[in-house]
């Protein structure tokens, strides 16, 4: 809920929304964690004004997230939003220093990309029973759009039919801060989708998402997550099954079998390589169970 001593908050979300184009998902995170850290200050530093916001103040809150247990992961999070939210601030002129100078985050350990196997992605595909009504072709469609491009849930949720490019056989694809990216189709899945355009639903609204329910109303991301996790649970048994982890897997099964990192990069809307080498790591274990598997000597 909006904290009515502190309006700046309002205006870093306006400036996330409209002129960086962050995705309603990024911009809830944001101002989850932004609230969180004002509704402490006010009660418990009885709301200072924004100029007076300290270091120690933000150390404070810190403490407080830690002792309840929350994740270096998501305590660095938070921290980023902070830092974020002080930025611009300062770029405004509403501030001359930031607080978050002073604030150092904790160290994480680094965790390895969880994905899914090539040869249960086959039995997915190949093996798996799919309804032949109007949810079982969407269904299937997006588990295979996800595993083929990589691309995001809010990118596959805000797909439009224009971003098929049948012509060059591509997606287009609009990822984080409306930045384009264009990710090659297989025949297969080019296919697919000419067919799944041409049954679509005569009620679907123009201008409205590629994928849409038996109605042509635009499908909740709530929905598919649901889809991809029951479907994931058929064929691993890993802890995470979310539309994120076939986004992992497109990655590494890239990076497994010989794909330049640099591409991968592209493919995945990275912006910087940094991101793309944590899948390097899963690469070498591969290799590394190759070897015990192949070597006399292992």
């Amino acid at each position: 809920m909006p904290i009515p001593q502190y309006p700046e908050i309002q205006e870093f979300l306006n400036y996330l929304r409209f002129e960086r184009r962050y995705s309603f998902h990024t911009l809830e995170a944001y101002q989850l964690d932004l609230d969180q850290f004002f509704q402490f200050l006010v009660s418990q530093f009885d709301a200072p004004g924004i100029s007076i916001i300290s270091s120690s103040m933000v150390r404070s809150w810190l403490a407080e997230l830690k002792s309840d247990q929350i994740s270096s992961r998501s305590i660095n999070r938070k921290i980023s939003s902070l830092k974020s939210f002080f930025k611009y601030l300062l770029k405004t002129e509403v501030l001359k220093a930031t607080p978050m100078t002073a604030v150092v985050s904790p160290k994480t350990q680094k965790r390895l990309p969880v994905y899914v196997e090539k040869k249960q992605m086959e039995d997915l595909f190949l093996y798996m029973p799919f309804s032949d009504d109007w949810k079982g072709k969407t269904e299937r469609l997006i588990l295979l759009l996800f595993y083929s491009t990589g691309m995001r849930l809010s990118e596959l949720m805000n797909l439009k039919p224009g971003q098929i490019d049948f012509a060059n056989a591509q997606v287009k694809v609009l990822g984080k801060g409306n930045k384009e990216r264009i990710i090659p189709a297989s025949a297969e899945l080019m296919e697919q989708l000419k067919n799944y355009l041409a049954e679509r639903p005569a009620a679907s609204v123009a201008g409205s998402p590629l994928f849409v329910n038996e109605a042509g109303k635009p499908l909740h991301s709530r929905t598919v997550y649901g889809w991809v996790n029951a479907r994931l649970k058929q064929v691993t048994t890993i802890d995470k099954k979310s539309p994120h982890v076939l986004r992992h897997s497109f990655a590494t099964h890239l990076m497994n079998n010989g794909a330049d990192i640099n591409a991968v990069k592209s493919l995945l809307g990275h912006s910087s390589l940094a991101a793309t080498q944590v899948y390097t790591h899963n690469t070498i274990e591969q290799l590394k169970k190759v070897y015990q598997k192949a070597h006399p000597k292992a």
